[in-house]
C-alpha cells in the first residue's frame, strides 16, 4: 500500500482527502503544518507522493516543497485556494509536479494522484541512457552529469526521459503536455516552456548543447 502525505491546516479538507485516499487503496499520512510535514516526510522515506497546501503555519507549502526537493524526486501536488498565475508558477518553481486549486472534486484529485504515480512507475521500466557526460538511470530514477547526481522534479525528469529515450525525435509542446501532464491539464504551452527552461538550467552546458528548441514545433535531444 503506497503512503501519501497530506499536509493541510484545514482539518476538514485534510480529513476529506485522507478518506478518499483510503478508499482508493492508499495509506494517507497527515500533517497540520509545514514543520510537521517535513518531520513526517523524513520519518517515512517510502512516501510515494506528497499533497501540500500552501498557506500553512510555521513553514509554508512552497518552502516545504523546496526542502523536499533537496533530497527527493517524490511527486508533489500543490492543493491550494491560491489560484493566481504567480502562485502556480511559484509552485512549479519550488518543484511541484502538479497544481490543483480548491475547491476541487476529490475524485478528480484521486485521478491526478493515480496519473502521477503511474508516470513515476513507468519510468523505472527502461534501462540506462547516456549522451556525452550525462547518464539517466531509469531504474534508479537518477540523472548524473560527470558522475554527480542532478536533482530534478518529476516533471523535469519526465521531460528529459521522454526526450533522451527518443533521441533525435521532435516532440511538440502539445505531445509533451498530453504525455506528461495528462489530458485533463488546464494549463497552456508556457508550462512546457518554463519546465524545459529550468531543466536546461539545471543541466548546465549539457542542457544548452543537447536540448534543442525546434521553433514553432517543440523540443528534441540532438546527439550523434
Amino acid at each position: 500500500m503506497k503512503k501519501i502525505l497530506v499536509a493541510d491546516d484545514e482539518e476538514l479538507i485534510m480529513n476529506l482527502v485522507c478518506d478518499f485516499l483510503r478508499r482508493s487503496g492508499y495509506e494517507p499520512l497527515s500533517a497540520k503544518d509545514g514543520e510537521e510535514a517535513l518531520s513526517v516526510f523524513k520519518a517515512n522515506p517510502d512516501i510515494a507522493l506528497v499533497i501540500l497546501d500552501i498557506m500553512m503555519p510555521k513553514i509554508d507549502g512552497w518552502e516545504v516543497c523546496r526542502t523536499i526537493r533537496q533530497s527527493s524526486n517524490v511527486p508533489v501536488i500543490m492543493l491550494t485556494a491560491r489560484s493566481q498565475e504567480f502562485d502556480e508558477l511559484t509552485g512549479f518553481e519550488a518543484g511541484a509536479d502538479d497544481y490543483v486549486t480548491k475547491p476541487c472534486s476529490p475524485s478528480v484529485l484521486m485521478k491526478r494522484v493515480a496519473a502521477l504515480l503511474r508516470r513515476d512507475a513507468s519510468q523505472t521500466a527502461a534501462s540506462v541512457y547516456q549522451v556525452d557526460n550525462l547518464k539517466l538511470d531509469a531504474e534508479a530514477h537518477d540523472v548524473q552529469i560527470d558522475g554527480k547526481s542532478v536533482m530534478l522534479t518529476l516533471k523535469e525528469y519526465s521531460i528529459l526521459y521522454k526526450l533522451i529515450s527518443n533521441t533525435g525525435k521532435v516532440f511538440s509542446r502539445e505531445q509533451l503536455l498530453d504525455d506528461i501532464w495528462g489530458f485533463d491539464f488546464y494549463g497552456d504551452m508556457r508550462t512546457v516552456d518554463s519546465h524545459v527552461a529550468r531543466l536546461r538550467t539545471k543541466l548546465g552546458e549539457w542542457g544548452s548543447k543537447y536540448i534543442k528548441t525546434i521553433y514553432g514545433t517543440g523540443y528534441k535531444i540532438e546527439a550523434e
